[in-house]
């Protein structure tokens, strides 16, 4: 046991005037031998309480702070900025024009970069039917094209509109494109009733008459014809019951007459 308290004396005047002994004491820290085991174990344990109580709370504040020193650097700062946007999948319409479409800064936080907003900036190209962004770490946005397919062409003055199959009108060209029907209508476009009625005629010709087919003229829902190379023409009337008519005016390909007239495909006329 270490030595008890250290005593020394000293003198001091008393309140006659005379000068007495004065007691100074003197603390000193005791060993732990001086303290029960029992004691001794029951700090300890309280010690590790208390320890196991503060490691949920010190690991919480470590993994928000280590979040929000990622946040900082994905957020905050130009580390991940966006240095490229990539595009894929475009053709008619070129790189550049989808860049501007997605106008999306340089350096722009790469995290913060709004995917489904940029894709449908993009998608607003009359040539893009849709488009899908990603990112691509470190510091690229990769911008997927994919583009409208034309079925037919309209003549609009001196040029062409392409349409695709929902009669979107997404193309101007100098002159009739190869491998695509012409198809003559007033005001094409997805809204138009001539537009899908003349559609749906299309998607019906069989080989035999898409391969002599010249125009298709849409001059009112129940007026539609069909042009043919030999100069001679199908009257189909209205839209309905296409794949009868296909079938019937196929068939007769091969008969002398000018005029086939399958808008009754049970009952046909040849003029």
């Amino acid at each position: 046991m270490s030595p008890g308290p250290a005593r020394g004396r000293t003198t001091g005047a008393d309140g006659g005037g005379r000068r007495g002994p004065v007691r100074r004491w003197q603390l000193v820290r005791a060993g732990s031998d001086a303290v029960p085991a029992s004691t001794r174990r029951f700090m300890a344990r309280a010690r590790q309480r208390r320890m196991r109580a503060a490691l949920p709370w010190a690991i919480a504040a470590g993994v928000l702070g280590l979040a929000g020193l990622v946040a900082w650097a994905l957020l905050g700062t130009g580390l991940f900025g966006v240095r490229e946007v990539r595009v894929e999948g475009a053709e008619l319409v070129s790189a550049v024009e989808v860049r501007d479409a997605a106008a999306v800064p340089d350096g722009a936080p790469l995290a913060g970069a709004d995917l489904a907003a940029i894709a449908r900036r993009v998608g607003g190209l009359p040539a893009v039917e849709r488009a899908v962004v990603t990112r691509d770490w470190p510091d690229a946005l990769v911008v997927r094209v994919t583009e409208r397919t034309g079925v037919a062409a309209v003549p609009r003055g001196e040029q062409f509109v392409v349409i695709d199959g929902a009669g979107v009108v997404f193309r101007t060209l100098p002159r009739q494109p190869d491998g695509l029907p012409v198809v003559r209508l007033a005001e094409p476009g997805p809204d138009d009733g001539a537009t899908r009625a003349a559609l749906e005629v299309l998607a019906v010709l069989t080989p035999e008459l898409r391969a002599g087919l010249v125009d298709v003229t849409v001059e009112g829902l129940a007026r539609i014809k069909l042009r043919l190379r030999d100069d001679r023409v199908v009257v189909w009337g209205d839209a309905t019951r296409g794949a009868d008519k296909a079938r019937v005016a196929t068939a007769l390909l091969d008969r002398e007459a000018d005029t086939i007239d399958v808008s009754a495909p049970d009952v046909v006329t040849l003029r």
